[in-house]
């Protein structure tokens, strides 16, 4: 199982400086891959802080592909209704190509309804307006003449350079949790990607439907890659009842075998997730010394 790490992307520690920091300590310690999640904004009577303070991902992931050489850089995930597919196409093709090929696309179908009447895009029938946003992703991507006509997106015959480094395309990894996602994550993309409220003691469930999509789809479903966002809560020992990566250092990285056991390919370490860090409010400097702590800990 490889493993990655989720650089600062919500609350006050989640700066430019910081993200460097994270990026290159993690690529110094022999970590696979960094990862970015996306949130556009959020009610302003909520009382969540999880998604407060969160930069663009794709032009944080830009930014770290300048300072980085060797680790992949990942979104989990980017909400395709908020975006033209030839926009993101663009986007993704031109991360590919700066990062050296090292661009792995999470995509999903968003789920705060605000933020849908924010961008005037329809909350109703995602799945079907994702499973075109898709095929043109891939139409731009692998044609010298695209050509596309559907229920939600039109596309005369147009080319689109430059394509993207890693062909025929960057790895799509599609999010969701319901079973019509993860069918659509089997038939469709290069893997699936768990989300931060994940049932991870059951998370193998979840993949074995991926797999039997797959499988249906006439796909190798062995190929598929399997990543689990890992929501890590560093604490003190919280004895034998503790959620998973919850507890101790020792005890977080003793939950690792379980998930391989259940599937996993690939797990990154995300801490923008724990209340204590990635919040607003949060002293930086304490959530970095905590970051680091664990980045070293729970090295590969």
């Amino acid at each position: 199982m490889l493993i990655g790490f989720a650089v600062p992307m919500s609350g006050s520690w989640a700066t430019p400086s910081n993200q460097v920091r994270i990026a290159a300590r993690a690529e110094e310690l022999g970590y696979h891959s960094l990862w970015t999640l996306q949130r556009l904004l959020n009610p302003a009577d909520s009382t969540d802080t999880t998604y407060r303070n969160v930069a663009d991902p794709l032009i944080t992931l830009s930014y770290l592909a300048a300072h980085t050489n060797r680790v992949r850089l990942g979104v989990a995930v980017l909400n395709m209704p908020f975006f033209s597919p030839p926009l993101l196409a663009k986007q993704a093709a031109s991360l590919d190509h700066v990062s050296g090929g090292r661009l792995d696309l999470g995509l999903g179908l968003g789920w705060m309804r605000e933020e849908f009447v924010a961008v005037g895009v329809p909350y109703e029938r995602r799945g079907a307006r994702a499973e075109e946003f898709l095929a043109v992703l891939r139409e731009l991507w692998t044609c010298e003449v695209s050509e596309f006509h559907g229920e939600f997106y039109e596309l005369p015959p147009v080319r689109f350079d430059p394509k993207p480094l890693q062909r025929p395309a960057p790895p799509i990894l599609l999010g969701g949790t319901s079973e019509p996602a993860l069918r659509r994550a089997g038939r469709l993309a290069d893997g699936w990607v768990s989300s931060s409220r994940a049932d991870l003691p059951h998370i193998g469930e979840s993949i074995e439907i991926v797999r039997e999509a797959a499988r249906g789809a006439g796909r190798d479903a062995e190929a598929l890659r399997f990543i689990c966002r890992g929501v890590v809560k560093v604490r003190p020992d919280a004895g034998p009842d503790r959620r998973p990566l919850t507890g101790t250092l020792e005890q977080v990285r003793s939950d690792f075998d379980a998930l391989e056991g259940q599937g996993v390919t690939e797990l990154f370490i995300d801490l923008n997730f724990d209340p204590e860090i990635g919040n607003p409010d949060a002293d930086p400097a304490e959530s970095m010394r905590r970051a680091e702590e664990a980045l070293v800990a729970l090295a590969p």
